[in-house]
């Protein structure tokens, strides 16, 4: 499958290309590129004759001599590295005397909280270091006994504490969303389990997801 570049032919041995976007497949392999950004990436095999090949995907790096890429820290993976540290200033008291390396629910915490970022959602800030305590989101309260974290949803203080829509409202809109939560981290390949009566989920471990990035 032929594939249109974004700036011109890929990398010439002997010359120095900077880090860039590329179309990798599988296994690292250039197959595109070099491309200003993901999305021009995106379109370039959007836009190609169609031609049925293995999945490709934007990546970001140099390319090496032998046509693999070597992968590098791009602006969009600042950035989210930047949001995910917002997002676990977040976690409530009960975790400043877990949360050290030697601790395995230190890792647990930081991929729960990863996955619930990528999916769009913020945390509530349980311990109001943020002037955004009232405005809900997702709790992670450590389970040391469970050997994992506890996952619920809070909502607004509006309907949490002000109960403006009625009682009944309040606890079904926390029932829809602990298990849409739940659900988002199954399918991100979490092992989970309902927490007692509540609606909230007891997550003990992850699986190991495809794709991951090997960095250099």
């Amino acid at each position: 499958m032929s594939l249109s570049s974004g700036h011109g032919p890929g990398r010439v041995a002997g010359t120095t290309v900077p880090s860039a976007w590329w179309l990798v497949d599988a296994d690292q392999r250039v197959l595109a590129g070099p491309f200003g950004s993901r999305l021009d990436a995106a379109l370039a095999e959007l836009s190609s004759p169609g031609v049925e090949v293995a999945p490709l995907y934007p990546a970001h790096g140099i390319r090496r001599d032998d046509g693999t890429l070597a992968s590098r820290f791009s602006p969009d993976d600042r950035a989210w590295l930047a949001h995910l540290s917002d997002q676990l200033d977040r976690l409530a008291d009960d975790w400043d005397a877990l949360i050290d390396d030697a601790d395995p629910l230190t890792g647990l915490v930081c991929e729960v909280a990863a996955a619930v970022a990528e999916a769009g959602l913020p945390l509530h800030d349980c311990a109001g270091r943020t002037d955004s305590r009232q405005l809900g989101g997702v709790c992670l309260t450590p389970a040391p006994g469970g050997h994992g974290v506890l996952v619920s949803w809070t909502q607004h203080d509006r309907m949490a504490l002000g109960r403006v829509r009625g009682h009944a409202a309040d606890l079904a809109a926390q029932e829809v969303m602990n298990h849409a939560i739940a659900g988002v981290l199954a399918a991100f390949g979490f092992e989970l389990e309902q927490f007692g009566e509540a609606s909230g989920h007891l997550v003990r471990g992850a699986g190991s997801p495809s794709g991951l990035t090997e960095w250099e």
